[in-house]
């Protein structure tokens, strides 16, 4: 079972969420709470496999409380998937840089959401098409405007696995494209993100971009 913490101000979006997560026979909902304290106070307690976070609630922001659960500092950081009603950039960049494992818009759809929550649980990260290309292209800008990237020792392969998760591609769909078992991509990129430092495959498909290396 993936047990899964709501965290919403709202009370018809929790109960909203709680049915269609316990829908589901592999997803139990632990908890559900109205403000970023508490998400935090209680996803330290119960240690839910995923939590979904709202931005604006009462207390700390979802953005802080993402922070405060998965951050880069957090020893032992719990998977959360941050759903919202708003998509500026500079929530989704913090969101992705504070841990978010996955930045769905609450308009995605049920299938979405059951989605970014499986992915969070495996270790891999969704977010909303939309946002996507919007990440994309924003990555994407001149080199001359690129932050400077460490140079990274990876191998062809590794490379050819980071390019295909840069464009969107789950493991099986890059394992198809370059002939590749499951268990191989996945083995392809630990290794590359353990020598790029990158937590999940936002960070991954990010440093991709950033890199110049999508260029080629």
């Amino acid at each position: 079972m993936i047990r899964v913490l709501i965290a919403d101000d709202q009370e018809l979006v929790r109960a909203g969420f709680r049915m269609i997560l316990e829908s589901q026979d592999d997803i139990e909902v632990v908890a559900d709470v109205a403000n970023g304290v508490d998400a935090v106070q209680v996803a330290r307690e119960k240690r839910p496999d995923v939590c979904l976070m709202d931005i604006r609630m009462p207390g700390i922001d979802g953005l802080e409380a993402t922070k405060q659960l998965a951050g880069p500092d957090v020893t032992d950081p719990i998977k959360v998937v941050v759903v919202t009603t708003f998509d500026l950039d500079e929530y989704v960049d913090r969101a992705l840089r504070n841990g978010a494992s996955g930045f769905l818009l609450k308009d995605a759809g049920p299938t979405l959401l059951l989605e970014a929550i499986r992915a969070a649980q495996r270790g891999d990260a969704l977010v909303s098409p939309q946002i996507t290309v919007r990440l994309l292209k924003h990555f994407s800008q001149p080199q001359t405007q690129r932050r400077a990237v460490p140079d990274v020792d990876l191998t062809e392969r590794e490379l050819d696995v980071v390019r295909a998760t840069a464009r969107g591609l789950t493991n099986g769909e890059i394992g198809q494209e370059l002939f590749m078992s499951l268990s191989t991509v996945k083995t392809h990129l630990a290794s590359a993100q353990s020598k790029i430092k990158a937590r999940n495959r936002v960070e991954t498909a990010a440093w991709a971009w950033r890199s110049g290396l999508m260029d080629d």
